[in-house]
């Protein structure tokens, strides 16, 4: 069984249902935790599987930017209008709805792609012991609700 640790974000995010037939078809926000899982069969040189700052090194300013943002299907009817008027604060999913599944996976992706990326920098500020990867990322949408992806 390999060793774990969980790395929390918070952001305050709205998102757009296009798809939906019920009320999450308008804009809505959500207060949702971030929880980052990754994993070493073995203990790095610290006795750790990773320091906790190297993850928020990695992925704070990718998440700050859904921070009090909102997140629309490129083929929601409003998508165009509400990039003009909210500019980068309207983030796009490409032909897709940003359920909280969807968003887990896209998170997901990108933050399995930061951890390669800093494994292979030998600038990056922190050593990544080269067996870390990351198991799943879950994305709690309410209290109650959560989604989460890892592969």
């Amino acid at each position: 069984m390999p060793y774990r640790i969980c790395k929390t974000f918070e952001v305050e995010s709205g998102h757009m249902l296009s798809k939906s037939d019920s009320f999450c078809s308008f804009p809505h926000g959500h207060t949702r935790r971030v929880e980052m899982v990754l994993e070493a069969d073995q203990l790095d040189g610290n006795q750790m599987v990773c320091d906790y700052r190297a993850v928020k090194l990695l992925m704070k300013e990718y998440l700050d930017s859904f921070d009090h943002s909102i997140c629309v299907n490129t083929q929601d009817p409003n998508f165009g209008e509400l990039r003009k008027l909210f500019g980068e604060r309207i983030i796009p999913f490409e032909d897709r709805d940003p359920s909280t599944e969807v968003m887990a996976r896209t998170i997901y992706d990108e933050a399995s792609r930061r951890l390669a990326a800093a494994q292979a920098d030998s600038d990056f500020k922190f050593k990544l012991q080269a067996g870390l990867r990351l198991a799943r990322v879950r994305v709690w949408e309410t209290s109650s609700s959560w989604a989460e992806y890892g592969e």
